[in-house]
């Protein structure tokens, strides 16, 4: 299994951070606050070229729920080498890690 950070497509009418806010309300069933720009990876997959835009947060309400996915982990900066992460989220872990964020 890979594993990826929650997040999703930006639908029409809203911008990143109003998207993230409900991608993650509705994946986790949790309200976020905090959101700071990390880092923008591009991947090409075989089917589909990925533009991601990350963003650290903090809960603000609520207890992560899995409305969506199989498994739910909550690293700290340290541990996050121990998955074993999709392509397109290995840059934002290595930059984690690094302490460049």
């Amino acid at each position: 299994m890979k594993w990826e950070f929650p997040g999703g497509k930006i639908e029409p009418g809203e911008n990143r951070e109003q998207a993230l806010r409900r991608e993650i309300r509705e994946e986790l069933d949790v309200e976020i606050e905090n959101l700071e720009y990390f880092m923008t990876v591009e991947h090409t997959f075989p089917d589909f070229h990925l533009v991601m835009h990350s963003y650290t947060c903090s809960i603000a309400k609520g207890e992560p729920v899995l409305n969506e996915h199989v498994a739910l982990k909550w690293l700290r900066v340290e541990e996050l080498d121990q998955l074993d992460w999709s392509a397109a989220d290995i840059p934002i872990v290595e930059k984690l890690m690094s302490g460049r964020g």
